[in-house]
């Protein structure tokens, strides 16, 4: 064999294998970016990917071997963890109550030394109130008067996403998807910024929802993102554009006519009226109040 022994023992060492995923090193710290909130469609590794996070900063305090060709992983105090979704029957207690209760005690032991790991926190009640409190405790977490503790939290509610305009430790990372027709594929790749989409819709049809509950969810999906009201302040969530007259939403014959002008007016987009049209608007609601 050619070639001297340093050659020999150099050529003989395994290629380091390197982790695509983890961020740690380069992208997790204590100053402008503490607080990663991370979107992304159901199933492609979000939560697979937070849990990895919290369990390779653990391996490394135990002092075992990380899959990474180079790490940097400052020390925690403790980790704190807020994921999956499971009601306490014994100690009657829901799924919300159970996540509160675990989101109550990490804010309340968390310091800024700790890594606090959240999946989906408010997913358990109504969207307003979900979003507002993941919104409260990302904000709790992220100040540093409060905690400023390094935290990822993923979340499906897009308006998480504003966080990064609003505080200089927040980013946005997504789990990226490629889009092939009506399929996607999850990449399994972390990249900066935040997901445009859910794609909850395209998760149904792969898990075998019927079609014609897909098309009328794309269709309700349609309204909401719309978020218009009809002509008598009636929500379009309500309304089909496909199917016989007959499976078509009714509206009230007793609606309050104050009460509908108001909210017609709040979702009306002036922008879009051509003068004549305005008029005509206005013309129609004056004789219905009148009659």
């Amino acid at each position: 064999m050619s070639g001297s022994p340093a050659a020999r023992s150099s050529a003989s060492r395994p290629t380091p294998w390197k982790w695509k995923w983890t961020f740690l090193p380069d992208f997790l710290d204590a100053e402008q970016n503490r607080l990663l909130v991370i979107t992304g469609p159901n199933m492609a590794g979000k939560s697979t990917y937070i849990r990895q996070v919290a369990l390779i900063v653990l391996m490394t305090q135990m002092g075992s071997f990380v899959p990474a060709a180079r790490a940097e992983i400052g020390v925690a105090d403790r980790i704190f963890t807020r994921i999956g979704a499971a009601d306490s029957l014994v100690k009657g207690q829901s799924t919300f109550m159970v996540e509160m209760t675990e989101v109550a005690n990490i804010l309340q032991h968390a310091t800024a030394r700790s890594l606090i790991i959240l999946d989906e926190v408010g997913r358990g009640t109504s969207t307003f109130d979900g979003l507002s409190i993941a919104w409260a405790v990302a904000e709790h977490i992220h100040d540093s008067k409060q905690l400023g503790t390094r935290t990822l939290f993923a979340t499906h509610y897009h308006e998480m996403t504003d966080l990064a305009r609003t505080k200089k430790g927040a980013k946005n990372y997504n789990i990226a998807v490629k889009e092939i027709g009506e399929r996607i594929i999850f990449l399994r790749k972390i990249v900066e910024g935040a997901a445009n989409r859910s794609y909850g819709i395209q998760v149904a049809q792969l898990a075998g929802v019927p079609e014609e509950v897909i098309v009328r969810a794309k269709e309700i999906l349609q309204n909401l993102e719309k978020g218009e009201l009809d002509e008598l302040g009636m929500p379009k969530i309500a309304r089909g554009k496909k199917g016989p007259a007959k499976y078509r939403a009714q509206l009230s014959l007793f609606v309050d006519d104050e009460k509908a002008l108001v909210a017609a007016l709040r979702a009306l987009n002036i922008m879009n009226m051509t003068p004549l049209e305005a008029l005509q608007w206005i013309n129609q609601w004056k004789q219905r109040i009148e009659v």
